[in-house]
C-alpha cells in the first residue's frame, strides 16, 4: 500500500488548525493566531509517531489526554486550572462534534457511492477497515465545520440575557471612561460595508473625549451632515453608516471607530475593537440610567480578555 505521508501530514495541519480556530473561537480567547498554527503542528506530530512508532505508549488514554493538554496550552495558552479545563472541554466537544458530524454524514451517504480500486481518488481506512475516499473528507470536513459553527453561534445568540444593564470602558485616543450599557434585542443596526455592528453612544458620554472646540465642531458636522470640517483627532476614525427610519426614510449615522470597547459581562471582560460608536447627540434616556445601547453582536463576538 502506497501512503502519501506529505498529503497526510497537510490534511491533518489544516484540518487541526480548523479545529483550534473554532475552538479559540468559542471560548472567546484573544490569543495570536498565530499560535493555532503551532498548534496544530505539534498536533499533527501523532501521525508521524502513529507512522513510525505504531506501538508507542503515545496512544494510550491518559497519554493522549496530557497530549491535548499541550495542544490546548500551546494554542490558548495558560490562564489557571479552571480555565484550562474550560478549554479542554471545548477543544474535546469541537472535535467530537465535526468527526461525528463526518461519520454521520459518511453513513448517510455511502450506498451512493461505490468503492473501486481503479477510482482516481485517493483513499483513507477507517477504524472499520473501510476505504474513504479522501475527496469526501476533504469537501464534508468544512462543511461539518461550519454547520458546527453556525449552530453554536445560535445557540448563544438565544442564550444571551437582554434587558440588563452592564458596565462598558470605551478607549478613544488613548482615553478610557466607563458608563453604563443597556443591551438592546432591537438593535440591529451594522456598517455595510465594514460589517461591524454599531452601539450608540449619547452626548453626556461622548463629550468626555473632546475639548469644548472639538466637540462643538463635532456636533456642527453632525447636525449639518458635513464630513469635510471633522476635528483631526477622529476625521480618519469616522464612518457613515445609512440606517432606515421606522418610517422607511433612509437616514445617515456618524460613527466613530474606537480603539477598543470592554463589556463586564458576567464576571468576564469581553473585549473587541471591530465596532462602531454611533454619535447620539440627546441622552438615551430621560432619567439616564445608561449612556451606552449595546448591539447584541458585542456579547456575541467580543473576546474573552486575559488576565
Amino acid at each position: 500500500m502506497i501512503v502519501y505521508l506529505d498529503i497526510i501530514l497537510l490534511l491533518n495541519i489544516v484540518f487541526n488548525a480548523m479545529i483550534l480556530m473554532l475552538t479559540r473561537y468559542f471560548v472567546r480567547s484573544n490569543r495570536s493566531k498565530k499560535r493555532i498554527i503551532y498548534g496544530s503542528i505539534v498536533a499533527s506530530l501523532l501521525v508521524v509517531i502513529e507512522m513510525y512508532l505504531p506501538l508507542s505508549s503515545m496512544f494510550n488514554f491518559v497519554s493522549k489526554i496530557m497530549y491535548s493538554i499541550i495542544i490546548v496550552i500551546i494554542t490558548l495558552g495558560w490562564n489557571g486550572i479552571m480555565s484550562l479545563c474550560k478549554h479542554i472541554g471545548v477543544f474535546y466537544f469541537t472535535s467530537f462534534s465535526i468527526g461525528g458530524g463526518m461519520f454521520g454524514f459518511h453513513y448517510l451517504l455511502k450506498d451512493m457511492f461505490t468503492y473501486h480500486a481503479e477510482s482516481p481518488f485517493l483513499t483513507v481506512r477507517n477504524i472499520y477497515g473501510e476505504d474513504i475516499q479522501l475527496m469526501f473528507v476533504v469537501v464534508s470536513f468544512p462543511l461539518i465545520w461550519f454547520f458546527t459553527k453556525r449552530r453554536m453561534d445560535e445557540h448563544v445568540q438565544v442564550k444571551i440575557k437582554y434587558d440588563q444593564f452592564y458596565k462598558v470602558r470605551l478607549t478613544l485616543n488613548g482615553q478610557s471612561y466607563e458608563t453604563t450599557g443597556y443591551i438592546d434585542s432591537g438593535n440591529h443596526l451594522i456598517d455595510p460595508i465594514t460589517r461591524r455592528p454599531v452601539v450608540l453612544c449619547d452626548e453626556g458620554f461622548l463629550k468626555h473625549f473632546f475639548n469644548e472646540e472639538d466637540w462643538q465642531v463635532l456636533v456642527n458636522c453632525v447636525q449639518n451632515t458635513n464630513d469635510t470640517d471633522l476635528p483631526a483627532s477622529i476625521e480618519h476614525k469616522v464612518f457613515i453608516v445609512p440606517f432606515q427610519g421606522v418610517g422607511g426614510e433612509t437616514n445617515f449615522l456618524y460613527t466613530i471607530k474606537p480603539d477598543e470597547i470592554i463589556v463586564f459581562y458576567e464576571g468576564k471582560q469581553l473585549t473587541t475593537s471591530q465596532v462602531l460608536v454611533g454619535i447620539q447627540l440627546q441622552s438615551l434616556t430621560e432619567d439616564r440610567q445608561y449612556q451606552c445601547l449595546l448591539h447584541p453582536q458585542l456579547i456575541h463576538f467580543s473576546t474573552e480578555k486575559s488576565a
